[in-house]
């Protein structure tokens, strides 16, 4: 079985915890677009701080280990035969604005609207996605909110292509 059906498994499975979670990454343009795009290293999702842990509970209740890194307030990283899933964990400032839950960027301002994005479909999966104007921010600006992280050809195929499918510019 390929990496890509592996990850599509592992999606089903964070499908059916029963706490609201948003794909975000490759995986989250591969849904919006409706088809799988390119290999992906790892499945990366958004969720609420306050259901860390029953995420942790059901995920490693699915046979997934709990990796001691980064901090647990600011992401949740498990693997399970070569399938690494990554929760990048989220909160409401008192504004109700989707910041960074904890570490050192905590309040951080993610883009208004980013969990606003449609539910879509691959391979048979209905999922939550990040709404795609705020993914392609995300991929434009984590070098500037991430110094020292370099701009990444994937990042900008990725902003290429979601801008196509949504009929606009990609300006970098």
């Amino acid at each position: 079985m390929a990496l890509h059906d592996d990850q599509l498994a592992a999606i089903a499975d964070v499908a059916a915890i029963g706490a609201p979670v948003w794909l975000r990454g490759g995986w989250a343009m591969d849904f919006f677009l409706g088809r799988i795009t390119r290999e992906h290293r790892d499945v990366d999702f958004f969720a609420w701080a306050a259901d860390a842990p029953r995420i942790i509970e059901k995920i490693t209740a699915m046979g997934y280990a709990l990796l001691p890194e980064p901090p647990h307030d600011q992401q949740l990283d498990f693997l399970r035969d070569g399938v690494d899933l990554s929760f990048a964990l989220v909160d409401r400032d008192e504004a109700g604005h989707v910041v960074v839950a904890g570490g050192p960027w905590a309040g951080e301002r993610w883009p208004d609207g980013m969990l606003d994005g449609p539910a879509a479909t691959l391979g048979g999966i209905r999922f939550a996605v990040v709404d795609p104007y705020a993914q392609m921010e995300i991929k434009r600006r984590m070098p500037e909110w991430v110094p020292g992280l370099p701009r990444r050809p994937k990042d900008a195929e990725d902003v290429a292509r979601l801008a196509a499918a949504l009929g606009v510019v990609a300006t970098d």
